[in-house]
């Protein structure tokens, strides 16, 4: 009962659950989305190791519906830097293992996780290096890392950003985002301290490729895109994309030119990002 009322209470000041921000529609898609995109992240998983009695850290685990997928077999840790989001998981999915903190400062011993679970968090950070370090402190010498983010340079994104559906505002940094776009389109999160700030493909190769094994899952993602798009699209501008490709037939011609390369078209095409990342053998 207590946790109910602090839920209600914390519900009408939460920015992303006010009916009345611009963005709401899209976040209340995304949070709608929450299993089925704890299913995607499961299925990527699978191709490279059994997920049963694993060690799984989510962080940044939002609504919680990939926690609660991989908690079936596995022991899953929840971790996010928002209480109420740790209260809504515990409400609507019963997660029972959830911390609330800081990505940059994990409160887990050295070697603690099988897997890691880095769901559109990483552009949001604003001390990318030092939270590498952190995760690569927690995960164990055979461990994976699943990550989501979106990309900078994909020509979709530049012309509708995935957090804001402004033209532009992708390629930018966070400071300029916040001094030029959200001062005169968005005055209302000019004092937000999560804004999104994306990433290239090469800078995640710079990033990982020295310890990790990268795999990109682009191709599954497309197929999936075009049969259901569950758990992977929910933008309006998106979602328009999708409906006018297939209504003009270009559906079959994107899904066969799809790939898991690192060159042109997942460099300058594709929208975001979706890898798992095996550490490799010292």
């Amino acid at each position: 009962m207590e946790i109910s009322s602090e839920l209600n209470k914390n519900n009408h000041q939460a920015a992303w659950l006010d009916k009345s921000h611009p963005n709401y529609n899209r976040w209340e898609r995304a949070r709608n989305l929450s299993v089925e995109r704890g299913r995607l992240v499961k299925t990527f998983l699978e191709k490279y190791r059994t997920i049963t009695n694993k060690k799984i850290l989510d962080i940044g685990s939002g609504e919680g519906g990939t926690s609660s997928v991989l908690s079936e077999n596995n022991f899953v840790v929840s971790v996010d830097l928002s209480l109420l989001r740790l209260q809504r998981q515990k409400v609507n999915f019963q997660i029972k293992n959830s911390v609330n903190s800081n990505a940059l400062k994990l409160p887990f011993s050295d070697s603690s996780f099988d897997i890691i679970i880095l769901q559109d968090v990483i552009e949001h950070l604003s001390d990318s290096e030092n939270f590498i370090s952190e995760i690569k402190r927690v995960l164990k010498s055979n461990g994976a890392i699943y990550l989501s983010t979106p990309n900078k340079l994909s020509i979709i994104n530049i012309l509708s950003d995935p957090h804001w559906g402004l033209p532009l505002v992708a390629v930018f940094k966070r400071e300029t985002i916040r001094n030029i776009f959200l001062k005169n389109f968005r005055k209302s999160d000019m004092d937000r301290k999560d804004l999104a700030e994306l990433i290239s493909l090469s800078k995640i190769l710079k990033m990982f490729s020295d310890e990790f094994e990268i795999r990109l899952q682009t191709k599954k993602v497309v197929e999936n895109l075009f049969s259901n798009n569950e758990g992977i699209v929910w933008s309006n501008f998106h979602l328009s994309l999708i409906r006018a490709l297939k209504k003009f037939s270009l559906d079959k011609f994107i899904i066969k030119i799809a790939n898991d390369d690192f060159g042109m078209i997942n460099k300058f095409f594709t929208p975001t990002f979706y890898l798992v990342m095996e550490r490799k053998s010292i």
